[in-house]
């Protein structure tokens, strides 16, 4: 499996569920359809979500997490990408390119008004409860290398702030202001 196979599998996922937006739904699909392929690609998916984790590691997106969930500790920051995964290729991509853009989703809009938290633990599990799913077996210990790059400086503020976040993600503030 590589990437472009993975990003294949989340959207088949996505199309199979009732509500697409609902990240916990796909990614019990996507577990599902991953636990169909061999033993091989399963552990292979299980590099590619951690590169992905890798690559949306930013202090822009940490400081977008922060402000819709009205704070984002690590492991929160972890559960948003998970659920950033779950929305399919091209809105990760879009909106590692720029978190403001969050703002423009139906689905963040949807959950802002109704002040509903956005995370999906569930998608850090999906190769991991598939392989179990095929094998029996837990993912091998050595399945995964994972470094994440050194945040942005330029962001190291307190996301508590709230004037500086807004500054940097206007459009996410006007969404989410008291």
């Amino acid at each position: 499996m590589n990437t472009q196979q993975f990003w294949k599998l989340i959207e088949e996922a996505r199309s199979q569920v009732p509500a697409p937006d609902n990240g916990d739904a796909v990614a019990r699909r996507a577990t599902a359809l991953l636990a169909l392929r061999p033993a091989e690609e399963i552990v292979a998916a299980q590099q590619i979500l951690w590169n992905l984790m890798a690559d949306s590691y930013r202090a822009p997106l940490w400081g977008a997490a922060y402000m819709i969930n009205g704070g984002c500790s690590d492991d929160g920051f972890d559960y948003f990408r998970g659920w950033l995964i779950t929305q399919g290729r091209a809105t990760f991509e879009s909106v590692i390119a720029d978190p403001d853009r969050l703002s423009v989703l139906p689905v963040v809009r949807a959950f802002a008004a109704d002040g509903i938290d956005i995370e999906c633990g569930e998608a850090l599990t999906i190769a991991w409860d598939a392989h179990g799913e095929a094998t029996g077996e837990e993912l091998p210990d050595d399945a995964v290398t994972t470094q994440y790059p050194a945040l942005d400086p330029d962001w190291g503020f307190d996301f508590g702030d709230g004037d500086q976040l807004s500054r940097r993600l206007p459009r996410l503030a006007v969404l989410y202001s008291d």
